[in-house]
């Protein structure tokens, strides 16, 4: 008898750990977040305000801003290489690092705003939409939850992506960028492109090419956000005209990359160039030919070979060494 009950008892505890583990795993989607009052949006400044008031302590220990060099390589950086960025700018510097660690925290309100505002200002509704579910593969993440996409990264990716939605000069491009990445064709990850973009502009942080422009400018932080757009706009337009597929992600990110870090201050001008333009509403015809294409990067051998082809976009058949599947599920291999 005592057998029966006891079995009993283990099957009871049983279904009840499954309808509670069946009651966690629908949670986050069932709040009816379109009854409640949408959140403010929140602006770049604001997010950042929050970075810069928060103890980072922790994560400034681990952040490695700048590449650590030695022997002859660190003598021939010093006499050859990019100025050293401004004492006085190294904090600001190092802070970007730290946002870079940082993970996306369910519990920071701020944290959420800046998910809610990228989502609501790219798909151009009003109402928050649910921390998780595939709605967030509108916006280019790949899967229900962003923050499994922010390897590497971390919210710098998302301050980023929030700067381009924000900025009223600079929306218009970001919706450009986003109407491409549904094209039945041509079609890619938004967020996930963006995060990209980040990478590459961390990296240049990094190794010090942006040094120059930051010391002129006594700035990081906008330096290095007009960066990400000028970077994104040069992939956006390179994508565009040559008309790449998800296919060929890897090549091109690799050409992008190889040819910011060499050309930052022509990069920062041809952005300056475009918003020039729109501006004065003679639209935007600054081609990436006139970058990439008609003077490719040395041992660039992605661009080099799609030159020697012309400049007609079909025949440039780059194979994406980090080739993601158009349905867009599993790891970011993009990053």
């Amino acid at each position: 008898g005592n057998q029966t009950k006891t079995e009993e008892v283990s099957l009871e505890v049983e279904r009840a750990q499954e309808e509670w583990d069946a009651l966690e795993s629908i949670q986050p989607g069932e709040t009816n977040y379109l009854d409640l009052t949408p959140s403010p949006l929140i602006s770049f400044n604001e997010a950042l305000q929050h970075f810069q008031t928060t103890d980072l302590g922790d994560l400034l220990k681990s952040i490695q801003p700048t590449i650590r060099r030695t022997g002859l390589a660190a003598i021939t950086h010093f006499l050859f290489g990019p100025p050293r960025l401004h004492k006085d700018l190294v904090e600001e510097r190092d802070l970007v690092f730290a946002i870079a660690q940082c993970s996306l925290d369910n519990g920071q309100s701020v944290h959420m705003r800046v998910l809610q505002t990228i989502y609501r200002k790219l798909t151009c509704t009003r109402a928050d939409c649910p921390r998780y579910g595939p709605h967030w593969e509108n916006v280019g993440f790949q899967g229900s939850d962003p923050a499994t996409d922010l390897r590497g990264t971390g919210f710098l990716s998302l301050m980023h992506t929030l700067y381009f939605v924000m900025d009223p000069e600079i929306l218009p491009l970001a919706r450009e960028i986003y109407k491409l990445s549904q094209h039945p064709v041509q079609n890619f990850p938004f967020c996930v492109m963006s995060i990209n973009m980040t990478r590459i502009a961390l990296h240049a942080l990094r190794e010090e090419v942006l040094s120059k422009e930051c010391n002129r400018r006594q700035q990081v932080v906008a330096v290095l956000n007009d960066f990400y757009v000028a970077t994104f706009l040069h992939l956006y337009q390179l994508w565009k005209s040559q008309q790449k597929t998800i296919s060929d992600s890897g090549h091109v990110l690799k050409e992008v990359e190889l040819f910011a870090k060499k050309n930052p201050k022509q990069f920062l001008k041809r952005l300056e160039g475009y918003l020039k333009e729109r501006r004065a509403g003679t639209g935007h015809r600054t081609s990436p030919d006139t970058l990439s294409h008609s003077n490719p990067s040395p041992g660039d051998t992605g661009s080099q070979a799609g030159s020697q082809g012309g400049k007609e976009g079909k025949e440039m058949n780059f194979t994406g060494v980090c080739e993601l599947p158009p349905e867009m599920e599993g790891e970011a291999r993009l990053i």
